[in-house]
């Protein structure tokens, strides 16, 4: 009986029985330096958050406590004074000993929260990278009667506590001194500890200084006061250069106070990829958070690199990039803003800047207009586009002829722009990244402009039709002509037109191709597929070779009688209208130029032999 009631408690009790989690603090530490922070360095920002972050709390009690945080690297360690706020015997097993705690979470600082900057226990913790022991000695200024408290771990997960006579700490405040780990003693040599806070706290607030050496520069150079427009120029370019390492076209101030923003934006001087992600330096309160934001601008903005200073934004659990929420979002859109009117700015006071910006960034300000109506209207005088009549804005190309006419491809603006400005029609090339989307979205901001997609049969109705005599008379040549280009999917036509110096054309569009790429599906596929395939064939658009009557080639190889010899010249003819307009090839394609080279070799030499 006993058995079973001392069972029926354990079954009682057992599925209420709290656990508490058994931490290996070693494993902890190989998961913050391999997993959590990108680097060892990190350690010196967060105890730099750390001391700015007592400050502050001390500050929210009494505004009049010194700001005061010093780093003295010497011996092979590192101590970090600060006259922050400082802890009690009870603070440190609550803060210090529990993994996660916040001190932001003490009592009386829930009001001054936002202004802190990391979080106290995983930020010591996080020493550990770099340091085998952390000894901390603090006294606390909201309970200046309690004696100083020492508060020593170590890697292997153990601590001591012990309190210290007041001689030891007269003053509130913490120091935090680290002993290194094997191998780790670089990043706490006084060379690397003064580089390490000049770049993690050069904007903070308070004096900072490493073995009595300031590390901030304040105020931050985007809010220094210059002279003139022009000074301010020269100072953020030398910024720029020192921080980047390049120097910009321009620079654009990024202050939102809306947004909780302060910087600058510089212009890259010379062009990126669109799909290259840009990346940014942020500050958060002062303090570095990252060198490599990629989310904070729109982005069509990838011509600019920013720097700025924000106490809005969320950081992530390792404080090395921002979180993605609706606040970023709100701050990316104020930022594009800022940047949009930069531009709107240029083109209505310095065109001179702005045709330097375009001659570079001209496809991020493309990229852009495609979806913003006000931003298209403002540069259209001033965007750079490929016509038939030169490189001309679209507002230019526009006034000049009634109709816009434009092709979505490279290729095919390849094939029609000589004949399609011979015979007057002006033609865009929208093949390049996001010009026929703006070109199709002219009308909208140029109410009456008219826009029209070039196509085969556009470009065959502008040219002249032969004299239905001539033609006639040519039907044998043209019939023997047709025939040897059919199994290739593509017609013969005839016509005039300049220049004369071109014998051949070959036309086709989207609907020719797709149709030619369906039917040589439809050759290799099984007869499934190839009944599916055929069940889409249509009355597609077949490609055209125009032959050229007015050129002298042309007029020549129409007389020749000979059909075979007919077949050649045509393939020839064929080959070198392709090979005009800059196509890709087919396995096809290449074949019939080799039989093509190859035939009229040999009808030359055939005819030297029988000489």
């Amino acid at each position: 009986m006993d058995s079973q009631t001392s069972q029926s408690s354990q079954a009682s009790r057992s599925p209420h029985q709290p656990h508490t989690f058994q931490v290996d603090l070693r494993g902890l530490v190989d998961l913050l330096s391999h997993h959590l922070y990108s680097s060892p360095k990190v350690y010196l920002r967060e105890l730099l958050q750390n001391a700015v972050d007592a400050v502050t709390a001390r500050r929210a009690e009494e505004p009049d406590a010194p700001a005061l945080v010093r780093l003295h690297a010497a011996d092979g360690g590192l101590r970090v004074e600060d006259s922050g706020v400082g802890l009690t015997e009870s603070d440190v097993h609550t803060l210090l000993a529990t993994i996660g705690r916040s001190s932001k979470r003490a009592q009386g600082l829930q009001e001054v929260r936002s202004d802190f900057l990391g979080q106290f226990g995983i930020g010591l913790l996080a020493c550990f990278v770099v340091a085998e022991r952390i000894r901390v000695v603090s006294r606390s200024a909201r309970a200046p009667e309690a004696p100083p408290v020492e508060w020593t771990a170590r890697d292997d997960g153990s601590y001591t506590v012990r309190t210290l006579p007041h001689a030891e700490r007269p003053e509130p405040g913490t120091t935090v001194h680290l002993t290194p780990r094997a191998g780790a003693a670089e990043w706490l040599s006084p060379e690397r500890v003064l580089t390490l806070a000049r770049d993690f706290g050069a904007l903070l607030p308070y004096d900072v200084r490493v073995d009595g050496e300031p590390i901030t520069d304040l105020p931050a150079p985007w809010d220094r006061p210059y002279p003139s427009p022009a000074t301010r120029r020269v100072a953020l370019a030398r910024h720029c250069h020192e921080l980047f390492g390049f120097t910009p076209l321009d620079s654009i101030g990024l202050d939102v106070p809306v947004a909780g923003v302060r910087g600058v934006a510089y212009v890259l001087p010379s062009a990126v990829s669109p799909a290259q992600r840009a990346t940014h330096r942020v500050h958060l309160k002062g303090m570095l958070l990252t060198e490599r934001a990629e989310q904070l601008l729109p982005d069509w903005a990838f011509f600019v690199r920013c720097v700025l200073d924000t106490d809005s934004l969320r950081p992530t659990a390792s404080r090395e990039s921002l979180y993605e929420d609706e606040t970023l979002a709100a701050v990316r859109d104020a930022l594009g803003e800022r940047i949009r009117s930069w531009l709107t700015g240029l083109a209505a006071g310095d065109p001179e800047r702005l045709a330097a910006f375009l001659a570079v960034h001209h496809l991020g300000v493309k990229s852009l207009a495609r979806h913003d109506t006000d931003m298209l209207r403002t540069m259209l005088p001033w965007l750079p586009f490929e016509t038939t009549d030169g490189q001309l804005s679209l507002e230019e190309f526009a006034q000049r002829h009634p109709v816009v006419h434009f092709t979505r491809t490279v290729e095919e603006y390849r094939q029609v722009a000589p004949i399609a400005s011979a015979q007057g029609v002006g033609v865009v090339n929208g093949g390049y990244t996001y010009d026929s989307d703006l070109v199709e979205a002219l009308p909208r901001v140029r109410p009456g402009t008219v826009v029209a997609e070039l196509d085969a049969d556009t470009v065959t109705a502008h040219l002249d039709a032969v004299d239905p005599a001539a033609e006639l008379a040519l039907s044998g040549f043209l019939a023997a002509a047709r025939a040897k280009l059919d199994p290739l999917g593509c017609d013969v036509v005839l016509r005039a037109f300049h220049p004369l110096s071109v014998p051949a054309l070959h036309l086709d569009d989207r609907a020719a191709r797709h149709e030619q790429a369906r039917a040589e599906a439809e050759e290799r596929a099984d007869d499934l597929w190839a009944g599916i395939l055929g069940s889409l064939r249509g009355g597609a658009p077949r490609a055209r070779l125009v032959l050229n009557h007015l050129n002298p080639l042309v007029r020549r190889i129409s007389s020749i009688k000979d059909p075979e010899l007919i077949g050649t010249a045509t393939e020839s003819l064929y080959g070198q209208a392709l090979l005009m307009a800059q196509r890709p090839l087919r396995p096809a394609d290449s074949a019939l130029l080799n039989r093509a080279f190859i035939g009229l070799l040999e009808w030359a030499t055939h005819g030297e032999s029988d000489r």
